[in-house]
């Protein structure tokens, strides 16, 4: 059995919606040859697969029953991440507000959760170089002895700001309607029975609220490279 490089690290970044955690942790793979993943496109890409294919999102038995049924694949290169249901590109459809409304309930369903955990931990398994994983329990359930956990936070307006000017364009969004929705998604991802969204023990905590995109990348990069040098 090869053994992984000393600078091969796995790094679990969580938190709530609009704090920066995507750019954040595509941009710090990008920046030290790590790989990347999105966790919450595997949840909204099995929500997007219930309903695409009419299972009731808020019945958690027929969601139990389907979750097995879709083959999700998603691709870890940072500068270009994939992801697939059943072999058709995902990464549109999954970004709808249908989904976002629903993916809490579907992410909630014991039996969903199991199956996408299962698929998260295999990927990070086979990223040999090292992997920055970003999700809402990574740190806490998912990868458990990963080698920096990172929880980053901000403030509801701020996030919803971010939340916001992302979804115009696409679709209509204001501030406090966007602001209302986190809220209320954060209390369902806090709520639930299985793995619900929560900071681990041993993360380091980085308040977003004030810095820019590129000062949280620069943080989180020192501290995986803090991470890597005490390892040598």
């Amino acid at each position: 059995m090869e053994t992984a490089a000393p600078s091969a690290v796995i790094v679990a970044i969580d938190g709530p919606s609009g704090t920066g955690k995507s750019s954040t942790s595509k941009a710090v793979a990008a920046k030290l040859g790590l790989r990347y993943l999105d966790t919450g496109a595997q949840y909204r890409a099995i929500t997007w697969w219930m309903i695409t294919n009419g299972i009731d999102t808020d019945d958690a038995d027929a969601v139990a029953l389907a979750a097995g049924k879709p083959a999700i694949v998603s691709g870890t290169d940072p500068a270009g991440p994939t992801i697939t249901v059943d072999g058709v590109d995902a990464s549109g459809p999954i970004r709808t507000r249908e989904v976002t409304s629903k993916v809490s309930a579907v992410s909630a369903v014991p039996e969903v959760r199991a199956l996408i955990t299962d698929l998260q931990r295999s990927i990070a398994a086979a990223a040999e170089g090292g992997i920055v994983v970003e999700g809402r329990d990574i740190g806490t359930t998912v990868l458990p002895d990963a080698d920096l956990k990172v929880f980053l936070t901000a403030s509801p307006e701020a996030r919803a700001a971010r939340r916001s000017g992302e979804l115009r364009g696409k679709e209509a969004a204001d501030v406090a309607a966007t602001k209302e929705a986190l809220i209320k998604r954060d209390a369902a991802d806090s709520g639930r029975k299985t793995s619900p969204l929560a900071k681990a023990a041993d993360a380091v905590e980085v308040d977003t609220t004030e810095l820019t995109l590129e000062q949280v990348i620069e943080c989180v990069v020192t501290l995986v490279e803090e991470k890597r040098a005490g390892r040598k």
